[in-house]
């Protein structure tokens, strides 16, 4: 189905990939929500974390931040906020240890981890059968969903879903953030998960030798020494190959929506996918300028793009999904 696509334009005052991704993030204003904290405790002995919006009964959009993030994140935030006004729910689900609590078990999550978002679609699918389902992942957690949806292919239980800002291959995601100013990324994030090991090894849930291994100089080093062997991968190189998104994007069939900027400084041009990987049901929405996670717009106050975007899209594909009311008298 074509549609009408808002075109993106950068405001005039952030015009670099950098000043894109930084600023919605350190001076981005974040709405305010009342969210209600839901635990879902898992088979395996571990739990997940739920934020909910407001109850409503209109569809629910399921949110997936990326790495190190949460329902704090602003990108977060603000799709909520969005969703909120137009009268759907909003839930995020945080990745194992990214509540603010560390997860019980010695693994997390990481960027090939589907299992828990399918878990999570099977409870919302259980619980509200007749509401249209849409999820939406951001960077880290746009590679979980893109993996998720073709892995399962037709029979995904969803009405449509967007991916924002994904690493679509990891391993160039890695190499492309050891290079000039993403280099900065890359230090930030590490300097989190660091912080996540040494919780859970404060806890005993991993061993002490691990705080050690856990201080790499690269993404390429941590997630060969941590990531890899918590996850059941043979190295950084297995884990990379096995849980990139681009080999499965031709295996796709619900309407999705992939929003990324060429000048992405956590991936380069060359790692974005093409129109020939992709079936007729994605839409690639590749934009010149964005940064990661950015899309900022705006004349003289900023103006958050994916915030109409994105529900633009989903409001195509909802409200297909929306279930007739009963017939009847009136």
């Amino acid at each position: 189905m074509s549609e009408d696509r808002e075109p993106f334009r950068p405001a005039g005052w952030l015009r670099s990939a950098h000043l894109q991704t930084l600023w919605p993030t350190l001076a981005g204003r974040r709405p305010e929500l009342a969210l209600a904290r839901e635990r879902l405790e898992l088979p395996d002995g571990d739990f997940l974390d739920l934020d909910w919006t407001p109850v409503t009964a209109g569809p629910l959009v399921l949110v997936l931040h990326g790495l190190e993030g949460s329902s704090r994140s602003r990108y977060a935030r603000g799709l909520l906020a969005a969703v909120q006004r137009r009268g759907w729910q909003g839930v995020v689900l945080h990745f194992r240890g990214c509540s603010g609590e560390p997860n019980r078990l010695p693994r997390s999550y990481h960027s090939g981890e589907t299992g828990d978002l399918s878990y999570v679609v099977g409870i919302l699918r259980a619980r509200f059968p007749g509401r249209p389902l849409a999820v939406v992942g951001y960077s880290l957690g746009g590679n979980v969903l893109l993996k998720w949806l073709g892995e399962a292919g037709p029979a995904v239980p969803i009405a449509c879903a967007v991916a924002v800002s994904v690493p679509f291959d990891l391993a160039a995601a890695a190499r492309r953030l050891t290079m000039g100013f993403s280099r900065f990324y890359q230090w930030w994030l590490l300097r989190s998960l660091r912080r996540s090991v040494a919780r859970k090894v404060a806890r005993g849930v991993l061993p002490s030798e691990l705080t050690a291994r856990a201080a790499a100089p690269d993404f390429w080093t941590f997630d060969d020494r941590i990531t890899a062997p918590l996850h059941g991968f043979a190295g950084a190189d297995d884990y990379y190959g096995r849980s990139s998104c681009r080999q499965y994007l031709g295996g796709i069939t619900v309407p999705t929506l992939v929003v990324h900027a060429r000048d992405d400084p956590f991936l380069s041009p060359e790692a974005i996918p093409t129109a020939a990987e992709v079936g007729p049901a994605v839409t690639l929405d590749i934009h010149d300028r964005g940064g990661h996670v950015g899309f900022v717009a705006g004349r003289w106050q900023p103006d958050f793009w994916l915030e109409r975007r994105i529900p633009a899209f989903l409001g195509t594909w909802l409200v297909r999904a929306e279930p007739l009311p009963p017939r009847g008298r009136q």
